[in-house]
């Protein structure tokens, strides 16, 4: 569902890395997976010095694999940004690659993400998961062209904005009322330059609730391709390359930030 509504400082949310995580990894992120996802794998690592455990997705991390999972707030925004800024300070060229299994959330939560995905340098692919509905199906569109992809048996969902929690003077509902209209019009405009499809068309698929298999999302130019294997370049990638997934001659891994719903 998307939703709108106004940013909450979430500082308090980034507290102090893991002792045993290494300090350029974004690890300030646990306490927030762990309320979202509850008990967090650990992946042991053997180095020369010894053991280092990392949680699974400041593992990901490490391997430019970036997951959003569950509904997207505003910690999720300031965990997403995070990595999305730390992996272009990384390597500027090489992909991110981001994984969205969500239904949707807060609008602006939801354009903080966009916005940094078309700010950085790095190319980011996206990869459905699952489900990528309302704001998921906005994130998995405004992937780097030609790279985002949905998985077989995902789903896609896209629909008009919707708010909830608004009250008080008909004047202030009709405040709110505009803005939700303009958000409609710009979520269509960032809908349009993604799919390339006519105003007209994305009004309608807009207008209610739209369920879209992966080759449906395909033929609307919300996915580039609908894969159920990983491409090898995608492999390559994962198994370390260039990237930070490489080691150093110690044989230790080198490394080098109411509502209206949709």
């Amino acid at each position: 569902m998307w939703r709108l509504g106004l940013a909450r400082c979430q500082s308090a949310a980034l507290g102090a890395a893991p002792r045993l995580l290494p300090s350029y990894f974004l690890t300030a992120t646990c306490g927030i997976l762990n309320r979202s996802y509850g008990l967090i794998p650990m992946v042991i690592e053997q180095t020369s010095r010894g053991e280092r455990a990392y949680d699974i997705f400041s593992r990901l991390l490490k391997e430019r694999i970036v997951c959003i999972n569950g509904p997207i707030s505003d910690e999720t925004a300031s965990v997403v940004v995070a990595q999305l800024l730390f992996l272009e300070s990384e390597n500027p060229s090489k992909p991110v690659h981001l994984y969205i299994n969500s239904p949707g959330g807060v609008i602006t939560s939801g354009l903080a993400i966009y916005d940094t995905i078309q700010y950085i340098r790095s190319p980011v692919t996206t990869l459905c998961i699952g489900q990528a509905a309302s704001m998921g199906s906005l994130l998995l569109a405004a992937g780097a062209p030609g790279e985002r992809r949905a998985l077989p048996n995902s789903r896609i969902m896209v629909h008009q904005p919707s708010a909830s929690g608004i009250g008080g003077q008909a004047a202030d509902i009709a405040i709110h009322a505009k803005e939700i209209i303009k958000m409609h019009e710009r979520l269509k405009a960032i809908y349009n330059k993604h799919t390339g499809q006519p105003l007209e068309k994305i009004e309608k698929f807009l207008d209610r609730d739209t369920y879209l298999s992966p080759e449906e999302a395909k033929e609307f130019k919300l996915v580039d391709e609908v894969i159920e294997h990983r491409p090898l370049a995608l492999v390559t990638d994962a198994i370390g390359g260039e990237s930070g997934g490489g080691s150093n001659s110690s044989g230790e891994h080198s490394g080098g930030e109411g509502k209206e719903q949709t």
